[in-house]
């Protein structure tokens, strides 16, 4: 892409006066930066009548830039994170999926050296193994990004134009560009930028569609993560037990080997020995009173997906429980567990049923949720929080 062509473009979306900062006046009127962008897709190469169609009817949407510069109105516990995405549900639809797609799970593993029960999760956790596609169209979401958002601009346009190119080549219909606010889209979420380095054309159609093929979208992801380190000579981590009072090494970045560690007093869950060459980090994600891990560099390779301790522990999770594997054996320090989605879903029919009124429900957790948990939790004595927890479900008559 010309350097000449990007400062244009600059010139225009700048002139255009969408960046003053107020989300009234201006930002509500994105049509001619929009139109900028069009110009400079079809100077990238996008075929008119593409960047025509995908861009088309594209307005100032709220939603999108909400979500790019608020912060979440509580912090997101491990506990919640974890009952939410890997519940029983996510679980029994991970086996049938694994038994559907085994052979083409099994020659994924075979052709990128990664565990085919780690791919599973990863699209289990990413789109809920494609049933999931996502709340926002992708070009119009990144559209606004470029147009009304307050920061990275310029990483966002390049997103954009990569979406256009993509359906521009054929390789995913312009209709079926559905994801995250950020521009994610595919059944493990791609960025437009990561799907054109790292996707592949598993099926042999000649196409390298996330959206619409299983193969396509698994290959990708375990192309990715072989790309990120991951080798399947060495386990993600295990559970450890860690010793009362342990004050030594711990975090991501204080890496030893196994033996080091067993010498330092942690054992395995089951109290056998730990020893071994292979290089690991300690990790303890609520502290010294829950539950500690030895963690491989493949765990990083987890994180570079989504750069989330707590990410990395449910793909982890969920890749072993369908796999018949053990759960986590350390509680979480909680009196006050998070829920799953059936139980998220059924407690927004509990606050509507007691007359908290949060709409219609759909199991997701958004701010008029969080509302009316707030105002429940306030009726019946509890911390004011707005968070979706088993002791504000109980009260409101949850089983």
């Amino acid at each position: 892409m010309q350097q000449g062509g990007w400062k244009k473009l600059i010139a225009v979306v700048l002139g255009s006066g969408i960046f003053a900062g107020s989300m009234t006046g201006a930002a509500f009127a994105i049509e001619s930066c929009v139109s900028a962008l069009k110009k400079q897709a079809v100077s990238a190469g996008v075929r008119p009548e593409i960047a025509e169609r995908m861009l088309k009817g594209a307005s100032f949407d709220e939603k999108v830039i909400r979500f790019s510069t608020s912060q979440p109105e509580y912090k997101t516990e491990i506990w919640d994170y974890m009952a939410f995405l890997v519940d029983a549900e996510r679980i029994k639809d991970g086996k049938k999926n694994l038994k559907k797609h085994r052979k083409t799970l099994t020659d994924i593993e075979k052709r990128y050296d990664v565990d085919r029960h780690i791919v599973l999760a990863v699209w289990g956790i990413e789109s809920d193994f494609g049933q999931f596609k996502g709340d926002f169209y992708t070009p119009h979401a990144l559209a606004n990004l470029v147009c009304a958002g307050k920061r990275r601009q310029k990483y966002f346009r390049g997103e954009l134009i990569k979406t256009l190119q993509i359906a521009s080549r054929g390789d995913v219909p312009a209709s079926d560009f559905q994801g995250s606010w950020a521009g994610a889209f595919g059944q493990t979420q791609f960025m437009p930028s990561t799907y054109n380095s790292l996707a592949v054309d598993f099926d042999g159609d000649g196409r390298k569609d996330l959206v619409n093929s299983v193969p396509d979208a698994l290959a990708s992801t375990a192309n990715f993560l072989k790309n990120a380190g991951w080798r399947d000579s060495r386990a993600w981590g295990y559970e450890v037990k860690v010793p009362a009072g342990y004050s030594g090494p711990a975090g991501l970045k204080k890496r030893a080997s196994l033996s080091t560690w067993g010498q330092r007093g942690l054992k395995k869950i089951d109290g056998g020995n730990i020893s071994g060459k292979t290089e690991a980090a300690l990790i303890r994600p609520a502290g010294a009173n829950g539950p500690g891990f030895l963690v491989t560099r493949n765990f990083n390779a987890l994180r570079s997906y989504n750069a989330s301790t707590s990410y990395g522990l449910a793909i982890a999770l969920l890749s072993e429980l369908v796999s018949d594997g053990d759960p986590f054996k350390t509680p979480w320090p909680t009196d006050n567990p998070g829920l799953s989605r059936a139980q998220r879903l059924e407690l927004q029919k509990l606050l509507n049923r007691n007359g908290f009124n949060v709409g219609e429900p759909d199991g997701k957790v958004g701010p008029l949720t969080r509302a009316g948990i707030r105002k429940a939790e306030a009726k019946y004595g509890l911390p004011v929080t707005g968070r979706p927890s088993w002791n504000v479900y109980n009260s409101l008559g949850g089983k």
